[in-house]
């Protein structure tokens, strides 16, 4: 059977001009490639603003770039268009690009916190357009956007070895003892969490605060260095208490052999035990279990190590990419894999 060939529509960030790689579309589309299957990106957010005249009449250029989308189909001509946020691509669009790839099938996917009224929108907005939706959450809510037509599931952050380079398990020399980096946002339970286990640490523990208003945030290579000087990171969420919802720095923690600590509120329990990473439900929990293990290096080391393992096998993007394709086709999936009694028709 041929591969498929697959349009990766996102955000690929070529006006960050090098400052950015952390993106769920860029490990797709690796994963692609690692499978020998035909892909081909469209950053679209880019090139709306390359388009647009004199670089700030967004409405014409993303006119303009809906049209060049249109005609990157018809050349490409895919079996697969993955669309992620994308919010200039128009429905119409869509529609269009279906008359000139006759038998595309169309997936939304969305990584942002289903809490939000603008992630609910994003869904809606795409539910009779596209052919699957996946979201980085899990529940019945993603029975609100089935339409009998399509199929909507979960799906984990994809992990790929050329994003994810480091393994600090085997280290023992670090700057920080532990890291944050995020930019804050309204209805925000981290900044409370933070306010709360900041002075709870005390300079006991060299903490590697970026971003929430507190210090300037690191992007790019600054950021990717500043993993790589880490022993201990944080994956904390704007909501937690929503099941398997994680933001993609778990994957930047976790895949990196950083010792992650996570909500307890998450049900990731049912992906990684204690050995793997660890859980608290409160701040002062959570000081406690950064102390225990900032004094107990070799375990540590021990629990960040399995952690690593077990994400990259877990959630390796050409898993979950093969997943996706798999359940959008109806096809008996050829891995178990541990997710997907949450997928709704």
């Amino acid at each position: 059977m041929a591969k498929p060939r697959i349009l990766f529509t996102g955000n690929f960030l070529i006006r960050h001009w090098g400052r950015g790689r952390t993106g769920i579309d860029m490990r797709l589309m690796a994963a692609a490639t690692r499978m020998d299957m035909p892909s081909l990106s469209f950053s679209e957010r880019d090139i709306a603003r390359f388009l647009a005249p004199l670089g700030f009449m967004r409405n014409i250029g993303a006119k303009m770039m809906n049209s060049r989308l249109v005609k990157t189909a018809a050349n490409f001509r895919p079996d697969f268009m993955f669309i992620s946020h994308c919010d200039y691509v128009t429905n119409e669009t869509l529609e269009e690009i279906r008359a000139k790839a006759p038998g595309i099938r169309i997936v939304h996917i969305n990584c942002d916190p289903v809490e939000t009224q603008h992630c609910k929108d994003q869904i809606s907005r795409r539910m009779h357009s596209c052919d699957a939706i996946f979201v980085t959450t899990a529940g019945g809510i993603l029975k609100t956007w089935t339409t009998g037509k399509n199929v909507v599931g979960f799906f984990p952050n994809p992990s790929d070895g050329a994003f994810e380079t480091l393994d600090n398990s085997t280290k023992t020399g670090f700057r920080y003892d532990l890291f944050f980096a995020g930019r804050p946002a309204l209805a925000d339970a981290r900044a409370k969490l933070l306010d709360e286990l900041v002075p709870a640490l005390g300079p006991s523990v060299r903490f590697g605060l970026f971003g929430m208003d507190r210090a300037p945030l690191v992007v790019g290579r600054d950021y990717e260095t500043a993993l790589e000087e880490s022993k201990m990171g944080l994956s904390l969420n704007r909501f937690e208490n929503w099941k398997w919802y994680q933001s993609d720095r778990i994957t930047h923690l976790m895949a990196n052999g950083i010792l992650a600590f996570q909500h307890a509120g998450n049900s990731m329990q049912d992906f990684f035990g204690e050995n793997e990473t660890a859980y608290f439900s409160s701040a002062a929990e959570l000081a406690d279990k950064v102390r225990h293990f900032n004094s107990h290096d070799r375990e540590r080391a021990a629990v960040a190590a399995a952690g690593r393992k077990r994400y990259r096998e877990l959630f390796d993007a050409r898993r979950v990419l093969s997943y996706m394709i798999e359940t959008v086709e109806g096809s008996r999936h050829s891995s178990p894999y541990e997710w997907a009694q949450e997928v709704y028709r």
